[in-house]
């Protein structure tokens, strides 16, 4: 990268959490705390992880991906365009990405239905699937 590139800073940054109060800092984790523990727990037990919602069409197209490569997946459902907006809030405010699906293998956030059909043609996905566990540790 050249130095004149370093030196830009990204379009859109994320907050630096060290510069958050502590209220703030609290009020963030426990914003649907159990709703990211149901994200973690999932995480923990399956390999691979999609993370949507109802009558999304990435959703769908990234499950049928993932059907059509022959890797089995668990799914969480969270509402949908009309319900379930503060349980998505806290899921998209854990991983910092604003959309879904949010596809998560060997404990990797490996991004949304374009992210993961990239990994799937790439081969990127079935080494992530031989590789160790990269988080949580179980």
């Amino acid at each position: 990268m050249s130095a004149e590139l370093a030196l830009v800073p990204p379009l859109r940054s994320i907050h630096p959490p060290a510069l958050r109060s502590e209220a703030v800092a609290r009020a963030n984790q426990e914003w649907n705390a159990d709703v990211v523990k149901q994200v973690i727990d999932a995480i923990a037990k399956h390999d691979v992880v999609v993370v949507g919602m109802a009558w999304n069409v990435p959703v769908k197209h990234a499950k049928a991906d993932l059907d059509r490569a022959e890797v089995p997946f668990h799914y969480l459902e969270f509402g949908n365009y009309i319900t379930g907006w503060r349980q998505r809030l806290a899921i998209k405010l854990w991983t910092g990405w604003p959309t879904f699906p949010q596809v998560f293998v060997k404990g990797v956030f490996i991004g949304g239905q374009e992210l993961t059909r990239a990994e799937i043609e790439s081969g990127k996905l079935r080494e992530r699937l031989a590789a160790p566990r990269a988080w949580p540790a179980v």
